[in-house]
């Protein structure tokens, strides 16, 4: 149907008869002299969906480019029976006798059919790479089975374990292509520099290849992988490769961070986040994908465990592959923590001779740290090494590198003493100096820590951002005060010099999992 007025609005909408109907000729013809509109009506029995679609494209593209005035308030289309609801209603009787006409004998034949949405304008083509990964399971893959349903869990575990490889190793190919190698060539950054970032990342390609190959190899006629144990109990230590790479990543993180102050590196990494291959992710989440694939293969292995039937021939080897698998990942734990320690120690800058407390070279890895304000309300970045605690103000150095400065004196672990502050306690005293309070005179989130038998060492009261990182660092702080008032680590600890003995390795494992568990939400 079509609805002229003159020098104002046409809409063209189409309307099909329920019963059959013959074409109608133009219902009257454009008067000159008479400024009242003049609806022409057109119905074809012949047509058919698409002509209609059409049609509701052109009263869609005419509705939005009309004549009306541009602060006209539009009534937004609703379902409806009739060709009531769409016509702008104008108060002249010809045309409302019209659409009173129209209203009872045409309607539409979808009644809440919706307008199909424009069409999308051609762009230029895209990236290659996905945004988002395929979500297909292995049940996807194939046409027909006849396994248990036991047996289908363990065979989705295996595809999220190889699909995860593939994914992996395009990830790491992508960092190389697309983030190292442009950057070298446009001496964005010098070789060195992007050494020390990216470290043996490349390296790590070939190693993930080599399961995912093996794996392949695997797969029966029906997609169905067997036995998975023994493959992966040969595999398992090439991941040794990761010591290197993740105690390399302290250091490389720092370097990233001091060079996006530069203009070129930060619009240079800028682009690839906004682009269509990266997802969204900048480069330190691709940086920092292989930790977080090391630490997924113990949770996978679970799962497949969990899911093998006793009598599967990987019952044996699974147990075994695990375990070993749990020693690898510590081991990486405990030369990432040691690495992170060093890093941080040579990070500290001293005010005075003083401050430099023999427990804090003997320190060989972090319990947690991050930050904290103090009863000012300044913040600090806080240490807790293995022998002391550690406060200090962030900085930077001449060439821009990270720098914190010691803020008063540090405390030994074995000679603190900690106070928990329960939230809602009152402020007074001077203790807080309101800096705490907001002037509400209440305290949230604090904890005091002072010494003993120290008289430069003066309580000092934090808080905390939240109540979960609180609890966090109270916990660790008991772990450390008991690790260091125990009779052994005492003894220990006398005979240590500042290039410790290997064999004491077992008293950095005691701490692995809050070490790792603190950094995760305090300082990344």
């Amino acid at each position: 149907m079509e609805v002229e007025e003159t020098g104002k609005t046409r809409t063209t909408c189409a309307a099909t008869l329920e019963t059959h109907s013959v074409p109608c000729d133009h219902a009257g013809k454009k008067r000159k002299q008479d400024p009242e509109p003049v609806v022409t009506i057109i119905v074809d029995e012949e047509e058919d969906e698409e002509d209609e679609k059409d049609e509701g494209e052109m009263m869609s593209d005419h509705i939005r480019y009309s004549e009306e005035p541009s602060n006209k308030r539009v009534k937004p289309v609703v379902k409806s029976n009739s060709l009531t609801g769409v016509i702008t209603p104008v108060k002249t009787p010809a045309l409302k006798r019209i659409g009173q006409s129209i209203s009872r004998s045409i309607s539409f034949r979808t009644e809440a059919r919706p307008l199909p949405p424009a069409p999308l304008r051609s762009r230029t083509k895209a990236s290659s790479y996905p945004r988002r990964r395929n979500s297909q399971c292995w049940s996807d893959t194939v046409e027909s089975h006849d396994l248990t349903a036991k047996e289908i869990k363990r065979q989705e575990v295996i595809y999220e374990l190889t699909q995860g490889e593939r994914q992996f190793i395009e990830d790491l190919s992508l960092v190389k292509k697309v983030y190292y190698e442009p950057m070298l060539k446009l001496d964005i950054m010098t070789e060195n520099e992007l050494g020390q970032i990216f470290g043996t990342l490349d390296s790590l390609i070939p190693l993930h290849q080599d399961l995912l190959s093996r794996l392949e190899r695997l797969k029966g006629s029906e997609k169905t992988i067997g036995q998975v144990g023994p493959t992966l109990m040969n595999w398992f230590p090439c991941l040794e490769a990761y010591v290197t790479y993740c105690c390399n990543q302290v250091g490389a993180k720092a370097l990233l961070d001091q060079k996006k102050h530069e203009k070129r590196v930060e619009h240079f990494l800028r682009l690839c986040q906004e682009s269509s291959f990266s997802r969204k992710l900048d480069l330190w989440n691709f940086l920092d994908l292989p930790r977080s694939r090391l630490v997924k293969y113990p949770l996978l292995l679970k799962e497949i465990q969990k899911c093998t039937p006793p009598e599967h021939p990987d019952e044996d080897t699974l147990p075994d592959a695990l375990e070993l698998l749990h020693s690898i990942v510590a081991e990486v734990n405990k030369k990432t923590g040691e690495a992170e320690c060093q890093f941080y120690r040579r990070c500290l800058a001293y005010l005075e001779e003083s401050q430099r407390l023999q427990e804090i070279q003997l320190s060989r890895f972090l319990y947690c740290h991050g930050e904290l304000k103090n009863n000012k309300g300044q913040r600090l970045h806080v240490f807790l090494f293995e022998l002391a605690l550690v406060l200090t103000r962030p900085g930077e150095d001449r060439e821009g590198g990270q720098v914190f400065h010691v803020y008063r004196q540090p405390l030994p672990n074995a000679l603190i003493n900690l106070e928990e502050i329960p939230d809602g306690e009152a402020g007074g005293g001077g203790t807080f100096r309101g800096a705490f309070t907001g002037g509400n005179d209440k305290v949230k989130n604090c904890f005091r820590v002072s010494s003993r038998g120290r008289s430069k060492a003066h309580p000092y009261s934090l808080q905390a951002n939240e109540s979960f990182s609180k609890q966090q660092w109270i916990t660790c702080l008991r772990q450390a005060i008991v690790q260091s008032r125990d009779g052994t680590a005492q003894t220990s600890q006398s005979q240590r010099s500042l290039h410790p003995d290997p064999a004491l390795y077992h008293i950095a494992q005691l701490s692995l999992s809050s070490d790792t568990e603190m950094a995760d939400h305090t300082c990344r």
